[in-house]
């Protein structure tokens, strides 16, 4: 055992990486311990094969030699939760996951292959955004279709995981019994925290579930996609499309999904995209008030949930009804908590091995 808190103790340089639809943003933290020091973030274009994405963030590190990469992978499949070091084994059930998540999955495949011919000699890590809520109780994680289906891994998975454990790592001695975490952002989801673990959430199988989204509808009547199929002869990519990226507050202003335009353009439409968005979510705060028996804090995180005070208020003025609810905004720090998880899986594994403890490479 002391081995082993020896081994966890020594510092790791990891970089983090969490690509979205056209940036990667990036973090260079020393990480051990379960804490993360941040030496360097920032973000990049994406480019094809990522070669100038790795320049640019070359550039922006100033030489430093990272020991180890830890990605955000949205999706790990009924298999993957716990941040795991990436092999041919783990590979090949990202590879199986991407039926879950076709948006993230193929992307995620595409990032973790060019870091590997970028940084041959680095470990990787990949940490999940499922993983949070990985013990989700029955009640909530069995979805209301046949049995037989479970078997397939048809379950609620729920995600932005990462963001809700850096949540309750920040709020530390702090936590309370029954926290609910917003995060709000262009993607948005709602969860309900008890004692630190996550007990109900408002996405589901995919990320496409729960919330009104910036382009993603949320919750939506399954007859709708059967109308659309039946009537309209839309196929599975179309409505994938449709429900992905066309739809949510885009969908309603038929302006943008971009909640700082839709509050500068002023119109009908935009204001009943804004309002449309505060109630869905709303309600979503008041179902997990439904699972925990009340709430004693709700925490807004996400690029909306930190910096658009007047959504917060709108959400706010529609909970009213449940009395004084403490509020509180907090930023959602995902690279840290993935440097955290791939310093601890690194630690675990070398450890195991008998291989020399973590440490941070030397930067000749």
């Amino acid at each position: 055992m002391e081995a082993v808190n020896r081994g966890v103790s020594e510092r790791l340089t990891v970089l983090t990486l969490n690509e979205g639809s056209s940036s990667l943003k990036f973090g260079l933290y020393a990480a051990g311990s379960g804490a993360a020091a941040l030496l360097a973030e920032g973000a990049v274009d994406t480019s094809p094969g990522h070669d100038e994405s790795f320049d640019r963030i070359e550039a922006a590190l100033g030489g430093v030699r990272p020991g180890a990469i830890g990605h955000r992978i949205v999706h790990g499949g009924p298999d993957l939760f716990e941040p795991a070091l990436i092999d041919a084994a783990v590979i090949a059930k990202l590879e199986a996951a991407t039926d879950f998540a076709p948006l993230h999955g193929p992307a995620a495949l595409a990032l973790i292959r060019a870091a590997a011919e970028r940084y041959p000699e680095l470990p990787q890590v990949a940490c999940f955004d499922t993983g949070f809520h990985a013990h989700l109780p029955d009640v909530a994680a069995v979805l209301p279709i046949p049995k037989a289906l479970r078997s397939a891994g048809i379950r609620r998975y729920g995600f932005h995981g990462l963001s809700c454990q850096s949540i309750v790592h920040q709020l530390g001695s702090a936590l309370p019994d029954r926290l609910i975490i917003a995060h709000l952002g262009s993607g948005a989801s709602v969860t309900a925290v008890r004692a630190g673990r996550s007990v109900d959430t408002s996405m589901g199988l995919t990320p496409s579930g729960g919330v009104v989204m910036a382009t993603r509808a949320g919750d939506l009547d399954p007859g709708v996609l059967l109308y659309l199929m039946r009537v309209r002869g839309m196929d599975a990519g179309a409505i994938e499309a449709l429900v992905d990226g066309q739809s949510g507050m885009l969908g309603i202003s038929g302006r943008s999904g971009d909640l700082r335009r839709l509050h500068a353009a002023g119109d009908a439409d935009a204001a009943l995209a804004i309002a449309i968005f505060c109630r869905s979510v709303a309600k979503q705060i008041a179902a997990m008030m439904a699972a925990l028996g009340g709430a004693d804090l709700i925490v807004f995180t996400g690029g909306i949930g930190e910096h658009d005070g007047a959504v917060r208020d709108a959400i706010r003025a529609d909970l009213a009804w449940a009395g004084p609810v403490a509020t509180q905004v907090l930023p959602s720090r995902e690279g840290e908590q993935i440097a955290r998880g791939a310093a601890a899986a690194l630690g675990v594994f070398m450890v195991h091995k008998g291989w020399p403890m973590l440490r941070e490479p030397d930067n000749d």
